[in-house]
């Protein structure tokens, strides 16, 4: 299918949005989806500087690139995140940290992501990808024992907060992506199932799928693209391999960096993982998914400017699997 694939700049942040524009050109991108870190696009400029926006435009031209999501994963983790702590104050940028007050840093990330959809709308694109954060996922241990009430507060509370934020994403016609991961209030299939439930499944709010968090998980991700079908928002093409079974080597990755080999899993390149790929792709085209189709390059076993065109060569082929226009034992008919 005719899909644009683009690069996700998240994991390229260090470098001018200008350099990565011209690597993904190089490589044979069709478009970005573009980080709100580093100089890739940052949303109190987008919205106060005449020509911020224009000068974007006009980079991604240059290099015959288009844009049609842009991701702030960072501040979206600090909305809901308890607790706030030196992490956060790592990835947020200063303005939105202030004091460190943690309920202040929530409500300043949450007024971030609603100019995040204003800025997305300037930009004309419709998708903006992300975290949510959670107030429970520092439960999910199972001890000191979790009543029930607390993981019910937790979706209230995600609701409490992401519910205003969607009322703007309404406003100016832009749709949410929360991308299905560990550390959210949305990791796995049945989490999924509550938080949509948890927000009345307002059409604001869907889904980004990323397979490599559900295969270390044991979660289908061709079944959850068939399962959550009108929420698939957006698709990011990330590989996870799997390494347990020696009897040391434990899902939970034991604190471990990184490319560490003692590890149970890690990310590795697109196509060079347990992601069954082929599948996927059928399910999306099964779906009608027509939307963009981004490689959110990750490997710590692998150089990034080997990697990201390895990666594209195997996207580029699996989405140029293209639905037939009619069943292939129609020819048997004697009709």
């Amino acid at each position: 299918m005719s899909r644009p694939i683009t690069l996700f700049t998240g994991q390229w942040a260090d470098l001018p949005f200008e350099e990565v524009c011209r690597l993904a050109s190089g490589w044979g991108y069709d478009g970005l989806e573009i980080a709100c870190w580093g100089d890739h696009f940052e949303v109190d400029r987008a919205l106060s500087e005449d020509g911020y926006i224009d000068r974007k435009r006009e980079t991604l031209a240059k290099h015959n690139l288009v844009v049609h999501a842009i991701s702030n994963h960072l501040v979206g983790q600090a909305v809901c995140d308890h607790p706030i702590d030196e992490r956060h104050r790592a990835i947020l940028p200063a303005r939105l940290w202030g004091d460190g007050e943690p309920e202040q840093v929530r409500r300043n990330a949450a007024e971030e992501i609603k100019n995040t959809a204003r800025a997305a709308a300037r930009l004309g694109v419709d998708t903006v990808v992300g975290f949510t954060g959670s107030s429970i996922w520092h439960t999910v241990a199972m001890f000191p024992p979790v009543p029930p009430t607390m993981i019910e507060a937790g979706y209230a509370d995600f609701a409490a907060r992401w519910n205003p934020i969607l009322d703007v994403f309404d406003e100016v016609g832009v749709r949410f992506a929360h991308e299905v991961h560990p550390s959210e209030i949305a990791y796995d299939y049945h989490s999924t199932v509550r938080t949509l439930e948890a927000v009345g499944h307002r059409p604001a709010f869907g889904l980004n799928w990323d397979p490599s968090h559900m295969v270390w998980q044991e979660i289908d991700p061709v079944g959850f693209i068939l399962d959550f079908a009108d929420r698939i928002y957006h698709v990011d093409c990330k590989d996870a391999k799997v390494r347990t079974g020696d009897g040391r080597r434990g899902r939970l990755a034991s604190h471990l960096p990184w490319g560490d080999l003692r590890r149970g899993w890690d990310f590795v390149s697109t196509g060079r993982g347990d992601v069954p790929w082929e599948d996927c792709f059928r399910a999306l085209n099964a779906i009608g998914y027509t939307g963009p189709i981004s490689i959110e390059w990750e490997d710590a076993g692998m150089d990034r400017l080997d990697g990201a065109p390895d990666a594209l060569a195997v996207i580029r082929g699996l989405n140029a699997i293209t639905p037939p226009s009619a069943a292939f034992d129609a020819a048997f008919s004697s009709d």
